[in-house]
């Protein structure tokens, strides 16, 4: 029991200091002439209470800790996403506002909301740096996506084209002066008293935070190319994760919260001090596909102002990895013959997700390496080799960037490479890298979830490219024949097919080389230090053949 004493104690301490928060946080907010908007706390004032929960198993599922290590909470320190809203401004000045309010939308959401309801736009530059924040707002940008925001969201247009591209409806409703925080679980009135003291939030139980609806309010985005002047000339569907789940063998079978916030086994209290058991409490570690960045933030967390501790980003990065590897894909080798002084090798690649692998945002691409070896372990054929600086052998668009390697079903030379990728091209039909160029794709055989209705997909979530006439690439897999000259070679022969994964993808990172501000260049350098880890295997294959 005394072991537990002094953390009661600093719980309940940390109580009284939070419990003025809301009174600091108004008046932060009269000085800046919002005080009639909705109230955002940062994060660090829910971690009084929604740290230090321990399963009965022993695990520890800290929401705060958790979450501080997250992709969302470091939203706003993502130094690629920094760059590329440089980029965008440097091609289209013109827009500078435009970009900028479009781009806190989801990466600075609680700024963005309080500055639109000011009557001015979204900011990202005035913002920086993240780590040394100067007023209230600057501390609700450095917070990312943090945890007033998600838990205000109402359900308010779920499901439509309206609540996309960031256009989650913020409550704005009172019960005296305390605004609603919406959570899943039912709370008594005690509890009740105690949160609205220390916050200034009355929770609410509410079914709609547990909708796949809620997290596309963000992870939906529809793009405006911009011509001369600013002029919007198209829309394209830059991600479309939620559109993509609908037409999957998933829908009303898992949300999105099922696989990125996995529930506990066991019932578990959310809050530190006066918490009860709860059943399927989910983890706030939002799991996904961007180990990489994890691992940048981690390693240049300094220059960058994550507050995360190395350890926490080191454990979710190594976590998500093994989430990848575990519940992304599988390969096999289904056939694998030698005749007349070929191999005939035939691969399988199936998609293990709710959406499309990868989904998301452009610059991610799965491929696949395969790699035959004779009798003697020599090299006889290999496709698709990752090289230090990231760059993949092989493929056009890494060599060039006007090209971009096509879909194949068939792959017969060293110098061809299956490729799961998107790829937008401009009003000239250039293939390009800038989110607000694009105007269409000319490439999409991203791998198709299970239950996708290829033919009937709207031009959304379509298959662009080969892959839309390849009749084995369907719902759930590929297929992709290979057709390997042995050109004397002796067996057996040994087999190697993997499918590699990079979030971000060499083109994207080199595109932003010409750029000149800080940081553009900054990501570049960060790029090239950490190119030789910046792909993961997600699954692998091997075979003999006599």
């Amino acid at each position: 029991m005394r072991a537990h004493v002094p953390r009661v104690f600093a719980t309940f301490a940390a109580l009284l200091v939070l419990a003025v928060a809301p009174r600091a946080a108004r008046l932060a907010l009269d000085a800046a002439g919002l005080a009639d908007r909705p109230v955002f706390l940062t994060g660090h004032q829910c971690m009084a209470c929604h740290n230090q929960l321990v399963t009965p198993a022993g695990e520890d599922i800290s929401i705060g800790a958790a979450w501080r290590a997250s992709i969302m909470a470091n939203a706003s320190r993502d130094p690629y996403w920094q760059a590329g809203v440089r980029r965008e401004v440097m091609d289209h000045p013109e827009s500078t506002e435009l970009i900028q309010d479009e781009c806190s939308r989801c990466h600075m959401p609680m700024s963005n909301e309080l500055e639109r309801r000011r009557g001015g736009h979204g900011r990202v530059f005035d913002h920086f740096p993240v780590s040394r924040p100067e007023t209230h707002l600057d501390s609700l940008a450095a917070d990312g996506v943090s945890c007033s925001l998600c838990h205000q969201i109402t359900p308010e247009n779920f499901g439509t084209p309206e609540s996309f591209t960031g256009g989650f409806v913020v409550d704005t409703a009172r019960a005296g002066e305390h605004g609603r925080i919406f959570g899943p679980f039912e709370v008594d009135t005690g509890r009740i008293t105690i949160m609205r003291s220390a916050t200034g939030f009355r929770p609410t139980e509410a079914a709609h935070i547990q909708m796949s609806e809620h997290c596309a309010t963000c992870h939906v985005l529809y793009t405006t190319a911009l011509g001369p002047g600013g002029e919007i000339i198209a829309h394209l569907p830059e991600q479309t994760p939620y559109q993509e789940w609908l037409n999957s063998a998933y829908r009303g079978v898992r949300t999105c919260q099922d696989c990125h916030m996995p529930p506990v086994a066991d019932s578990t209290a959310i809050t530190a001090v006066l918490g009860q058991p709860r059943p399927d409490v989910s983890r706030h570690t939002f799991v996904g596909g961007n180990f990489f960045m994890l691992r940048m933030l981690n390693r240049y967390r300094d220059e960058l102002g994550v507050e995360a501790l190395p350890q926490e980003l080191d454990a979710l990065a190594r976590g998500t990895e093994t989430f990848l590897r575990t519940q992304s894909a599988r390969v096999a080798v289904e056939r694998a013959d030698v005749a007349g002084g070929w191999l005939d090798v035939v691969v399988a690649v199936e998609n293990l997700t709710g959406h499309k692998l990868p989904t998301a945002y452009p610059s991610r691409r799965a491929w696949l390496h395969l790699t035959v070896y004779d009798r003697d372990d020599n090299r006889v054929f290999e496709s698709g080799a990752l090289r230090p600086d990231g760059s993949i052998v092989g493929n056009a668009n890494d060599d060039d960037p006007a090209l971009y390697e096509p879909h194949h079903d068939v792959i017969d030379s060293a110098d061809q490479v299956q490729i799961y990728e998107s790829i937008m091209v401009d009003t000239a039909g250039a293939v390009t890298t800038g989110l607000l160029r694009g105007v269409r794709y000319i490439k999409d055989n991203r791998l198709l979830p299970h239950g996708f209705d290829k033919a009937g997909a709207h031009e959304d979530i379509a298959v662009y490219g080969g892959a839309a006439n390849d009749e084995d690439f369907r719902a759930g897999s590929d297929r992709v024949r290979y057709r390997v000259s042995l050109a004397g070679a002796q067996g057996p022969f040994r087999v190697e097919a993997k499918l590699w994964y990079q979030p971000i993808s060499f083109r994207w990172a080199d595109n932003l080389r010409p750029y000149e501000a800080f940081e553009t260049q900054r990501f570049v350098r960060y790029y090239e230090s950490m190119a030789d880890v910046s792909a993961i295997v997600l699954a692998e294959a091997s075979t003999l053949v006599r």
